[in-house]
Protein backbone atom coordinates (compact mmCIF):
# COMPACT_ATOMS: atom_id res chain seq x y z
CA UNK A 1 0.00 0.00 0.00
CA UNK A 2 1.17 3.20 -0.81
CA UNK A 3 3.20 6.02 1.68
CA UNK A 4 1.82 9.49 2.52
CA UNK A 5 4.96 10.10 1.30
CA UNK A 6 4.94 7.99 -2.07
CA UNK A 7 1.36 9.43 -3.13
CA UNK A 8 2.85 13.11 -2.86
CA UNK A 9 5.89 12.28 -5.02
CA UNK A 10 3.67 10.48 -7.29
CA UNK A 11 1.28 13.65 -7.89
CA UNK A 12 4.10 15.90 -7.60
CA UNK A 13 5.66 13.33 -10.76
CA UNK A 14 2.05 13.85 -12.26
CA UNK A 15 1.32 17.39 -11.83
CA UNK A 16 4.50 19.46 -11.87
CA UNK A 17 4.18 18.92 -15.82
CA UNK A 18 0.90 20.72 -15.98
CA UNK A 19 1.93 23.53 -13.39
CA UNK A 20 4.55 24.83 -15.90
CA UNK A 21 2.02 24.33 -18.65
CA UNK A 22 -1.07 25.99 -16.55
CA UNK A 23 1.39 29.01 -15.70
CA UNK A 24 2.72 29.25 -19.19
CA UNK A 25 -0.86 29.49 -20.10
CA UNK A 26 -1.91 31.93 -18.04
CA UNK A 27 1.05 34.16 -18.51
CA UNK A 28 -0.20 34.25 -22.15
CA UNK A 29 -3.57 35.40 -20.93
CA UNK A 30 -1.82 38.31 -18.67
CA UNK A 31 0.39 39.17 -21.65
CA UNK A 32 -2.42 39.22 -23.43
CA UNK A 33 -4.48 41.23 -21.66
CA UNK A 34 -1.64 43.78 -21.38
CA UNK A 35 -0.68 44.57 -24.94
CA UNK A 36 -4.76 45.15 -25.06
CA UNK A 37 -4.69 47.41 -22.46
CA UNK A 38 -2.22 49.51 -24.68
CA UNK A 39 -4.75 49.68 -27.41
CA UNK A 40 -6.99 51.41 -24.88
CA UNK A 41 -10.37 51.19 -22.39
CA UNK A 42 -12.58 50.29 -25.37
CA UNK A 43 -10.21 47.03 -26.77
CA UNK A 44 -10.04 46.06 -23.11
CA UNK A 45 -13.56 45.92 -22.58
CA UNK A 46 -14.61 44.43 -25.41
CA UNK A 47 -12.47 41.64 -24.28
CA UNK A 48 -13.75 41.78 -21.12
CA UNK A 49 -17.53 41.09 -22.70
CA UNK A 50 -15.73 37.97 -24.76
CA UNK A 51 -15.03 36.63 -21.26
CA UNK A 52 -17.83 35.44 -19.48
CA UNK A 53 -18.85 33.31 -23.15
CA UNK A 54 -15.05 32.16 -23.54
CA UNK A 55 -16.33 30.25 -20.11
CA UNK A 56 -19.14 28.63 -21.30
CA UNK A 57 -17.25 27.06 -24.31
CA UNK A 58 -13.99 26.14 -21.75
CA UNK A 59 -16.93 24.70 -20.21
CA UNK A 60 -18.28 22.00 -23.12
CA UNK A 61 -14.47 21.69 -23.80
CA UNK A 62 -13.64 20.45 -20.36
CA UNK A 63 -16.43 18.09 -19.75
CA UNK A 64 -15.58 16.57 -22.54
CA UNK A 65 -11.42 16.59 -21.48
CA UNK A 66 -13.04 15.25 -18.38
CA UNK A 67 -15.04 12.37 -19.81
CA UNK A 68 -12.22 11.41 -22.00
CA UNK A 69 -9.95 10.72 -19.39
CA UNK A 70 -11.90 9.30 -17.34
CA UNK A 71 -13.14 6.45 -19.98
CA UNK A 72 -9.76 6.30 -21.45
CA UNK A 73 -7.97 5.79 -17.95
CA UNK A 74 -10.29 3.06 -17.04
CA UNK A 75 -10.36 1.05 -19.97
CA UNK A 76 -6.97 1.15 -20.10
CA UNK A 77 -6.88 -0.26 -16.64
CA UNK A 78 -9.25 -2.66 -17.36
CA UNK A 79 -6.45 -4.09 -20.25
CA UNK A 80 -9.14 -2.65 -23.22
CA UNK A 81 -6.02 -0.81 -24.93
CA UNK A 82 -7.61 -1.39 -28.31
CA UNK A 83 -11.28 0.21 -27.02
CA UNK A 84 -9.05 3.05 -25.66
CA UNK A 85 -7.44 3.54 -28.81
CA UNK A 86 -10.87 4.00 -30.87
CA UNK A 87 -12.62 5.74 -27.84
CA UNK A 88 -9.93 8.36 -27.99
CA UNK A 89 -11.00 9.07 -32.10
CA UNK A 90 -14.46 8.90 -30.85
CA UNK A 91 -13.90 11.85 -28.02
CA UNK A 92 -11.79 13.67 -30.82
CA UNK A 93 -14.22 13.75 -33.37
CA UNK A 94 -17.12 14.03 -31.00
CA UNK A 95 -15.33 17.26 -29.26
CA UNK A 96 -14.36 19.38 -32.37
CA UNK A 97 -17.59 19.48 -34.23
CA UNK A 98 -19.82 20.28 -30.81
CA UNK A 99 -17.03 23.14 -30.43
CA UNK A 100 -17.49 23.97 -34.22
CA UNK A 101 -21.47 24.06 -34.06
CA UNK A 102 -21.21 25.55 -30.74
CA UNK A 103 -19.09 28.46 -32.53
CA UNK A 104 -21.13 28.92 -35.18
CA UNK A 105 -24.27 29.56 -32.62
CA UNK A 106 -22.44 32.10 -30.76
CA UNK A 107 -20.99 33.75 -34.15
CA UNK A 108 -24.96 33.73 -35.28
CA UNK A 109 -26.27 35.15 -31.58
CA UNK A 110 -23.82 38.19 -31.35
CA UNK A 111 -25.56 41.20 -31.05
CA UNK A 112 -28.34 39.38 -28.81
CA UNK A 113 -25.42 38.09 -26.61
CA UNK A 114 -23.48 42.01 -26.45
CA UNK A 115 -26.68 43.75 -25.75
CA UNK A 116 -27.90 41.29 -23.16
CA UNK A 117 -24.31 41.48 -21.44
CA UNK A 118 -25.07 44.83 -20.91
CA UNK A 119 -22.36 46.22 -24.02
CA UNK A 120 -21.99 49.72 -24.61
CA UNK A 121 -22.38 50.87 -28.52
CA UNK A 122 -18.90 52.14 -28.14
CA UNK A 123 -17.57 48.59 -27.85
CA UNK A 124 -19.27 47.17 -31.07
CA UNK A 125 -16.87 48.57 -33.64
CA UNK A 126 -14.04 46.42 -31.74
CA UNK A 127 -16.48 43.26 -31.17
CA UNK A 128 -17.49 43.15 -34.72
CA UNK A 129 -13.79 42.66 -35.92
CA UNK A 130 -12.84 40.29 -32.95
CA UNK A 131 -15.67 38.29 -32.93
CA UNK A 132 -15.39 35.79 -35.62
CA UNK A 133 -11.36 35.61 -35.01
CA UNK A 134 -11.68 34.90 -31.01
CA UNK A 135 -14.21 32.11 -32.05
CA UNK A 136 -12.00 30.45 -34.67
CA UNK A 137 -9.23 30.97 -31.85
CA UNK A 138 -11.25 29.15 -29.18
CA UNK A 139 -11.90 26.04 -31.22
CA UNK A 140 -8.17 25.65 -32.30
CA UNK A 141 -7.73 26.19 -28.47
CA UNK A 142 -9.93 23.41 -27.93
CA UNK A 143 -8.79 21.14 -30.53
CA UNK A 144 -5.68 20.99 -28.77
CA UNK A 145 -7.33 20.76 -25.26
CA UNK A 146 -8.45 17.49 -26.92
CA UNK A 147 -4.94 16.30 -27.78
CA UNK A 148 -3.47 17.37 -24.27
CA UNK A 149 -6.24 15.11 -22.43
CA UNK A 150 -5.78 12.01 -24.82
CA UNK A 151 -2.18 11.91 -23.66
CA UNK A 152 -3.19 12.42 -20.11
CA UNK A 153 -5.50 9.68 -19.90
CA UNK A 154 -2.73 7.10 -20.77
CA UNK A 155 -0.54 8.43 -18.32
CA UNK A 156 1.52 11.00 -19.90
CA UNK A 157 1.33 14.47 -18.30
CA UNK A 158 4.54 15.77 -20.03
CA UNK A 159 3.94 15.94 -23.65
CA UNK A 160 0.68 18.14 -22.71
CA UNK A 161 2.95 20.23 -20.43
CA UNK A 162 5.45 21.13 -22.60
CA UNK A 163 2.98 21.69 -25.22
CA UNK A 164 1.32 23.97 -23.08
CA UNK A 165 4.01 26.21 -22.82
CA UNK A 166 5.45 25.97 -26.15
CA UNK A 167 2.42 27.45 -27.34
CA UNK A 168 2.02 29.98 -24.75
CA UNK A 169 5.33 31.29 -25.24
CA UNK A 170 4.43 31.51 -29.25
CA UNK A 171 1.54 33.47 -28.28
CA UNK A 172 3.30 35.72 -26.28
CA UNK A 173 6.10 36.56 -29.10
CA UNK A 174 3.30 36.60 -31.91
CA UNK A 175 0.76 38.76 -29.89
CA UNK A 176 3.09 42.16 -30.54
CA UNK A 177 3.84 41.35 -33.67
CA UNK A 178 0.11 40.82 -35.00
CA UNK A 179 -1.23 43.79 -32.73
CA UNK A 180 1.41 46.52 -33.21
CA UNK A 181 3.57 45.08 -36.50
CA UNK A 182 1.00 44.16 -38.19
CA UNK A 183 -1.61 46.70 -37.38
CA UNK A 184 -4.39 44.12 -36.59
CA UNK A 185 -5.01 45.95 -33.64
CA UNK A 186 -7.75 43.52 -30.93
CA UNK A 187 -8.14 41.04 -33.67
CA UNK A 188 -4.03 40.08 -33.71
CA UNK A 189 -5.08 38.49 -30.36
CA UNK A 190 -7.22 36.06 -31.56
CA UNK A 191 -4.35 35.30 -34.60
CA UNK A 192 -1.35 34.87 -32.46
CA UNK A 193 -3.68 32.42 -30.74
CA UNK A 194 -5.04 30.72 -33.95
CA UNK A 195 -1.05 30.45 -35.21
CA UNK A 196 0.56 28.80 -31.70
CA UNK A 197 -2.86 26.26 -31.51
CA UNK A 198 -1.84 24.88 -35.05
CA UNK A 199 1.86 24.75 -34.45
CA UNK A 200 0.89 23.07 -30.50
CA UNK A 201 -2.14 20.82 -32.48
CA UNK A 202 0.31 19.74 -35.13
CA UNK A 203 2.92 18.44 -32.84
CA UNK A 204 0.38 16.74 -30.01
CA UNK A 205 -1.86 14.98 -32.05
CA UNK A 206 1.18 13.80 -34.57
CA UNK A 207 2.78 12.72 -31.40
CA UNK A 208 -0.16 10.68 -30.78
CA UNK A 209 -0.53 8.66 -33.75
CA UNK A 210 2.74 7.84 -34.00
CA UNK A 211 2.43 5.93 -30.55
CA UNK A 212 -0.93 4.66 -31.68
CA UNK A 213 -2.90 5.99 -28.85
CA UNK A 214 -5.60 7.34 -31.15
CA UNK A 215 -7.31 5.24 -34.17
CA UNK A 216 -10.35 6.19 -36.61
CA UNK A 217 -11.58 2.82 -37.10
CA UNK A 218 -14.84 2.67 -35.19
CA UNK A 219 -16.40 -0.21 -36.52
CA UNK A 220 -15.72 -2.30 -34.26
CA UNK A 221 -17.03 -0.89 -31.13
CA UNK A 222 -20.32 0.09 -30.32
CA UNK A 223 -20.54 3.41 -30.99
CA UNK A 224 -24.33 4.36 -29.89
CA UNK A 225 -22.67 2.79 -26.00
CA UNK A 226 -19.70 4.44 -26.37
CA UNK A 227 -21.27 8.05 -27.34
CA UNK A 228 -23.46 7.35 -23.98
CA UNK A 229 -20.83 6.45 -21.54
CA UNK A 230 -19.20 9.52 -22.84
CA UNK A 231 -22.53 11.53 -22.47
CA UNK A 232 -22.89 9.72 -18.94
CA UNK A 233 -20.00 11.63 -17.83
CA UNK A 234 -19.49 14.56 -19.72
CA UNK A 235 -23.16 16.26 -19.93
CA UNK A 236 -22.77 16.50 -15.82
CA UNK A 237 -19.40 17.33 -15.73
CA UNK A 238 -20.18 20.23 -18.63
CA UNK A 239 -23.09 21.27 -16.49
CA UNK A 240 -20.90 21.84 -13.65
CA UNK A 241 -17.90 23.61 -15.89
CA UNK A 242 -20.61 25.64 -17.75
CA UNK A 243 -21.90 26.79 -13.81
CA UNK A 244 -18.72 29.32 -13.73
CA UNK A 245 -19.59 30.64 -17.42
CA UNK A 246 -23.29 31.46 -16.79
CA UNK A 247 -22.29 33.09 -13.48
CA UNK A 248 -19.68 35.05 -15.34
CA UNK A 249 -22.51 36.14 -16.85
CA UNK A 250 -24.95 37.80 -14.83
CA UNK A 251 -21.52 38.99 -12.38
CA UNK A 252 -20.49 40.92 -16.30
CA UNK A 253 -23.82 42.08 -16.21
CA UNK A 254 -24.00 43.49 -12.67
CA UNK A 255 -20.23 44.89 -12.94
CA UNK A 256 -21.33 46.48 -17.10
CA UNK A 257 -23.88 49.18 -14.39
CA UNK A 258 -20.53 50.67 -13.37
CA UNK A 259 -19.17 51.89 -16.63
CA UNK A 260 -16.95 50.39 -19.22
CA UNK A 261 -13.41 51.38 -16.63
CA UNK A 262 -15.62 48.43 -14.28
CA UNK A 263 -15.49 45.87 -16.89
CA UNK A 264 -12.08 46.64 -18.26
CA UNK A 265 -10.61 46.10 -14.49
CA UNK A 266 -13.23 43.21 -13.62
CA UNK A 267 -11.39 41.92 -17.01
CA UNK A 268 -7.98 42.09 -15.75
CA UNK A 269 -9.05 40.95 -12.60
CA UNK A 270 -10.75 37.46 -13.18
CA UNK A 271 -7.10 37.06 -15.56
CA UNK A 272 -5.29 37.54 -12.44
CA UNK A 273 -7.39 34.88 -10.64
CA UNK A 274 -6.82 32.37 -13.09
CA UNK A 275 -3.31 32.81 -13.03
CA UNK A 276 -3.31 32.53 -9.03
CA UNK A 277 -5.31 29.35 -9.25
CA UNK A 278 -2.74 28.01 -11.46
CA UNK A 279 -1.40 25.08 -9.16
CA UNK A 280 -5.43 24.33 -8.20
CA UNK A 281 -5.97 23.50 -12.25
CA UNK A 282 -2.56 21.61 -12.47
CA UNK A 283 -4.27 19.73 -9.97
CA UNK A 284 -7.16 19.13 -11.24
CA UNK A 285 -5.90 17.75 -14.49
CA UNK A 286 -3.12 15.37 -12.96
CA UNK A 287 -5.28 13.94 -10.11
CA UNK A 288 -8.68 12.58 -11.85
CA UNK A 289 -6.37 9.43 -13.41
CA UNK A 290 -4.52 8.75 -10.09
CA UNK A 291 -7.99 8.76 -8.05
CA UNK A 292 -9.74 6.68 -11.50
CA UNK A 293 -6.92 3.93 -10.99
CA UNK A 294 -7.86 3.63 -7.35
CA UNK A 295 -11.12 3.33 -7.30
CA UNK A 296 -10.98 1.05 -10.12
CA UNK A 297 -8.94 -1.06 -7.45
CA UNK A 298 -11.16 0.02 -4.93
CA UNK A 299 -8.09 1.90 -2.99
CA UNK A 300 -10.87 4.61 -1.55
CA UNK A 301 -8.71 5.02 1.35
CA UNK A 302 -5.92 5.81 -0.61
CA UNK A 303 -8.08 8.03 -2.44
CA UNK A 304 -9.08 9.84 0.61
CA UNK A 305 -5.13 10.36 1.99
CA UNK A 306 -4.36 12.00 -1.50
CA UNK A 307 -6.98 14.61 -1.62
CA UNK A 308 -6.94 15.16 1.89
CA UNK A 309 -3.32 16.02 0.98
CA UNK A 310 -4.35 18.06 -1.70
CA UNK A 311 -6.84 20.31 0.31
CA UNK A 312 -3.82 20.97 2.90
CA UNK A 313 -1.79 22.15 -0.03
CA UNK A 314 -4.27 24.05 -1.90
CA UNK A 315 -5.22 25.97 1.40
CA UNK A 316 -1.67 26.92 3.04
CA UNK A 317 -0.67 27.91 -0.99
CA UNK A 318 -3.32 30.24 -1.56
CA UNK A 319 -2.63 32.20 1.48
CA UNK A 320 0.88 32.81 0.15
CA UNK A 321 -0.21 33.48 -3.37
CA UNK A 322 -3.06 36.50 -1.40
CA UNK A 323 0.03 37.90 0.36
CA UNK A 324 2.23 38.28 -3.00
CA UNK A 325 -0.76 39.96 -5.14
CA UNK A 326 -0.90 42.26 -1.81
CA UNK A 327 2.65 43.25 -2.11
CA UNK A 328 2.96 43.80 -5.62
CA UNK A 329 -0.17 45.66 -5.95
CA UNK A 330 1.05 48.88 -6.72
CA UNK A 331 3.67 47.96 -8.81
CA UNK A 332 1.28 45.62 -10.87
CA UNK A 333 -1.90 47.76 -11.05
CA UNK A 334 0.52 51.20 -12.78
CA UNK A 335 2.16 48.16 -15.03
CA UNK A 336 -1.80 46.90 -16.51
CA UNK A 337 -3.52 50.10 -17.28
CA UNK A 338 -3.29 53.52 -17.31
CA UNK A 339 -6.46 54.76 -16.48
CA UNK A 340 -6.91 56.46 -12.97
CA UNK A 341 -10.39 54.78 -12.43
CA UNK A 342 -9.79 51.51 -14.25
CA UNK A 343 -6.52 51.61 -11.49
CA UNK A 344 -8.90 52.52 -8.44
CA UNK A 345 -11.24 49.47 -9.31
CA UNK A 346 -8.51 47.26 -10.15
CA UNK A 347 -6.22 47.88 -6.95
CA UNK A 348 -9.25 47.73 -4.55
CA UNK A 349 -9.69 44.08 -6.74
CA UNK A 350 -6.44 42.90 -5.59
CA UNK A 351 -6.88 43.68 -2.02
CA UNK A 352 -10.11 41.90 -1.38
CA UNK A 353 -10.56 38.95 -3.78
CA UNK A 354 -7.27 37.16 -3.48
CA UNK A 355 -7.97 36.67 0.21
CA UNK A 356 -10.74 34.13 -1.20
CA UNK A 357 -8.87 31.91 -3.53
CA UNK A 358 -8.00 29.07 -1.22
CA UNK A 359 -11.56 28.49 -0.51
CA UNK A 360 -12.22 28.69 -4.28
CA UNK A 361 -9.43 26.40 -4.99
CA UNK A 362 -10.52 23.78 -2.79
CA UNK A 363 -14.45 23.79 -4.06
CA UNK A 364 -12.82 23.57 -7.79
CA UNK A 365 -10.86 20.77 -6.23
CA UNK A 366 -14.10 19.10 -5.06
CA UNK A 367 -15.84 19.66 -8.08
CA UNK A 368 -12.99 17.54 -9.90
CA UNK A 369 -12.43 14.98 -7.63
CA UNK A 370 -16.50 14.19 -7.56
CA UNK A 371 -16.06 14.03 -11.24
CA UNK A 372 -13.00 11.07 -10.82
CA UNK A 373 -14.64 9.12 -8.10
CA UNK A 374 -18.10 8.74 -10.41
CA UNK A 375 -20.07 11.16 -8.31
CA UNK A 376 -20.30 14.12 -11.67
CA UNK A 377 -23.90 14.65 -10.24
CA UNK A 378 -22.37 15.63 -6.48
CA UNK A 379 -20.16 17.72 -8.92
CA UNK A 380 -23.41 19.66 -10.07
CA UNK A 381 -24.35 20.12 -6.66
CA UNK A 382 -21.33 21.76 -5.44
CA UNK A 383 -20.92 23.95 -8.80
CA UNK A 384 -24.75 24.95 -8.44
CA UNK A 385 -24.37 25.71 -4.88
CA UNK A 386 -20.80 27.45 -5.30
CA UNK A 387 -22.58 30.04 -7.77
CA UNK A 388 -26.02 30.15 -7.16
CA UNK A 389 -26.75 30.21 -3.65
CA UNK A 390 -23.47 31.58 -2.63
CA UNK A 391 -21.10 33.22 -4.84
CA UNK A 392 -24.07 35.95 -6.75
CA UNK A 393 -26.11 36.41 -3.97
CA UNK A 394 -23.38 37.52 -2.55
CA UNK A 395 -22.26 39.66 -5.05
CA UNK A 396 -25.43 41.11 -5.89
CA UNK A 397 -26.06 41.93 -2.37
CA UNK A 398 -21.88 43.47 -2.23
CA UNK A 399 -23.39 45.97 -5.69
CA UNK A 400 -26.53 46.50 -3.52
CA UNK A 401 -24.97 47.88 -0.44
CA UNK A 402 -21.35 49.11 -1.22
CA UNK A 403 -21.47 49.65 -5.34
CA UNK A 404 -18.08 48.39 -6.75
CA UNK A 405 -16.49 48.25 -3.52
CA UNK A 406 -18.97 45.47 -2.62
CA UNK A 407 -18.99 43.35 -5.29
CA UNK A 408 -15.18 42.86 -4.17
CA UNK A 409 -16.83 42.22 -0.69
CA UNK A 410 -19.06 39.38 -2.01
CA UNK A 411 -16.42 37.94 -4.05
CA UNK A 412 -14.71 37.22 -0.70
CA UNK A 413 -17.45 35.94 1.43
CA UNK A 414 -19.30 33.97 -1.31
CA UNK A 415 -15.88 31.83 -1.98
CA UNK A 416 -15.29 30.71 1.30
CA UNK A 417 -18.78 29.69 2.18
CA UNK A 418 -18.23 27.79 -1.21
CA UNK A 419 -15.30 25.87 -0.15
CA UNK A 420 -16.27 24.96 3.31
CA UNK A 421 -19.25 23.66 1.25
CA UNK A 422 -17.90 21.74 -0.96
CA UNK A 423 -15.58 19.71 1.25
CA UNK A 424 -18.58 18.92 3.85
CA UNK A 425 -20.34 17.87 0.18
CA UNK A 426 -17.42 16.14 -0.78
CA UNK A 427 -16.86 14.03 2.55
CA UNK A 428 -20.78 13.05 2.63
CA UNK A 429 -20.50 11.43 -0.94
CA UNK A 430 -17.72 9.86 -0.13
CA UNK A 431 -19.08 8.26 2.98
CA UNK A 432 -22.06 6.78 0.47
CA UNK A 433 -19.24 5.66 -2.13
CA UNK A 434 -18.00 3.98 0.59
CA UNK A 435 -20.60 2.19 1.87
CA UNK A 436 -21.73 1.37 -1.63
CA UNK A 437 -18.12 -0.36 -2.65
CA UNK A 438 -18.45 -2.33 0.53
CA UNK A 439 -22.31 -3.77 -0.31
CA UNK A 440 -20.77 -4.43 -3.71
CA UNK A 441 -17.52 -6.39 -2.09
CA UNK A 442 -19.94 -8.19 -0.06
CA UNK A 443 -21.86 -9.58 -3.03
Amino acid sequence: MPTSNSLARNLFIMTWPMLFGVLALMSFQLVDSFFISLLGTQPLAALGFTMPINQLMIGVQIGTGIAATALISRAIGANQTDYAKRLSGLVLLIGSGLMGALALLIFFLKQPILLALGADESVFVYTDSYWLPWLVSSWSHAFLYFGNSLCRANGDTRLPGLMMVVTSVLNMLLDPLFIFVFDLGLPGAAYATIVSCIIGSSVIHSRLLKRRWLRFELREINIPAAIGSIAKISLPAMLSQLMPGMAALIATRIVALYGTTAIAAWALGTRLETFSIVIVLALTMSMPPMLGRMLGAGNLEQAHKLIRMAVRFILMLQVVVALFWLLVRPWLVSTLTQDPVTATYLASYMLWVPISYSFLGVCILMVSVCNALGMPMRAVLISILRLFACYLPAVALGAYLAEMEGIYYGVLFGNLIAGISAWLLYRKGFRLLEAKTEHHART
